[in-house]
């Protein structure tokens, strides 16, 4: 009998040892991600961007290997006929997809807190004899929109870098016309080849809530177009 109750303490102390064992490792697993999910808050987007020079991103954003996921004809092909409407692009960035609109929309004005982002914008308006497109500096805090001004406002790849959003795209809902649209693409929330870290990303059910704070009450979600971004029409 001695045997038998010393070969179950035994089994018992062997069994609690391989369950705090793996309780330990679940625990260590969750600090990692929680220590990355820390480490990326810690730090804004705007901070992780701006590790690389303006020049470095400006490949970056022109690259053929952004050509590749970005698909910027599709893109344009989804907003429709833009031959009679202006367009604000926040976050213009290099230009990457401000020159090509201005290709088929009426008017695009070019807006970000960058001068030498706009600088190489400036280049490559003259650099094309392109007519049509107005350069804007704007401060972090405010799009910087004139009433009504705008069919289209649109922010690619900049959702996540703006801070204060609700009240930010609560300014932005005031330049846009009568029936003109918000629209906002930006990258999925999970690991994706592309973009930024995962904790600087915003889900596409977080953007909907923040805009309906902000004012907006029409949503159109479109995640078939690009492979690793997600598409919102917002009125």
């Amino acid at each position: 009998m001695n045997k038998i109750v010393s070969l179950f303490l035994i089994i018992l102390f062997i069994s609690c040892m391989t369950t705090e064992k793996k309780d330990n490792a679940q625990d260590e697993k969750t600090e990692n991600i929680e220590h990355e999910h820390h480490k990326a808050s810690k730090h804004s987007a705007n901070d992780f961007m701006h590790q690389s020079s303006t020049e470095e991103l400006i490949k970056r954003f022109e690259s053929s290997e952004r050509n590749e996921y970005q698909k910027p004809d599709e893109v344009i092909a989804f907003l429709g006929d833009l031959s009679d409407k202006t367009i604000i692009d926040i976050g213009a960035g290099s230009g990457y997809f401000t020159v090509k609109l201005a290709q088929t929309a009426k008017k695009v004005i070019a807006a970000d807190v960058n001068q030498e982002f706009l600088d190489h914008i400036q280049k490559r308006v003259e650099d094309n004899g392109l007519t049509n497109i107005e350069l804007r500096k704007i401060p972090y805090d405010n799009p910087s929109v004139k009433d009504a001004e705008a069919d289209v406002i649109f922010v690619v790849n900049t959702y996540h870098h703006i801070e204060n959003r609700v009240d930010y795209f609560a300014k932005a809902k005031n330049g846009l016309a009568e029936n003109g649209e918000l629209v906002i693409i930006d990258f999925v929330k999970k690991e994706v080849p592309v973009g930024p870290p995962l904790g600087h990303k915003i889900a596409k059910e977080n953007v909907i809530e923040e805009l309906k704070k902000a004012g907006y009450n029409s949503f159109d979600v479109n995640v078939e177009v690009l492979p690793y971004q997600y598409i919102i029409s917002a009125k």
